[in-house]
């Protein structure tokens, strides 16, 4: 008997846990690039992002994603290979969007007469709406930066002030 119910409280145990994760509705999406193996990245100067000067379309790492800009569109999937989800503009790391022009393999049509050494007219292209929503979100990772330091040094002090830290 005491088996019995020491095996089911283990059952149970496991089953809680995976019972308690919610599930995410992922959509994948075919964006026709199909790259024959990883690709080789170098860095973009300037910004802490990598380009695949090889692959045959707009490809980016950034923050231990792969970043795709294909038919006027943003996608990311965790390898090279997807799978891929839309991103809404609003939602694009800023060093994303501050790669030049002359790192975009296959730049829009649009895009001809651009300065190469600038980023892409992004504001122009999505709107002033994006524009402003794009100003709000970095200010917001400014904040959240100078509060997290703010912290730390608080954090800091106390320790120093106690007897220990540092």
């Amino acid at each position: 008997m005491r088996r019995l119910a020491l095996t089911a409280l283990i059952v149970l145990a496991l089953a809680v846990p995976m019972l308690a994760v919610p599930a995410y509705a992922q959509v994948h999406v075919d964006i026709g690039i199909h790259l024959p193996g990883p690709p080789a990245l170098a860095v973009v100067p300037g910004v802490p992002v990598y380009y695949a000067p090889r692959a045959p379309a707009n490809v980016f790492f950034y923050d231990h994603q792969y970043w795709v800009f294909q038919n006027n569109g943003w996608y990311a999937g965790p390898t090279w290979n997807g799978p891929w989800a839309v991103v809404q503009p609003v939602y694009l790391p800023a060093p994303l969007l501050r790669v030049p022009v002359r790192y975009y393999h296959v730049p829009p049509p649009a895009w001809r007469g651009w300065a190469h050494a600038g980023p892409p007219h992004w504001d122009a292209h999505w709107g002033r709406d994006w524009h402003e929503a794009a100003r709000e979100r970095e200010w917001r990772e400014r904040e959240e930066r100078w509060s997290h330091h703010r912290d730390d040094r608080h954090d800091d002090r106390r320790d120093d002030r106690h007897g220990r830290g540092r």
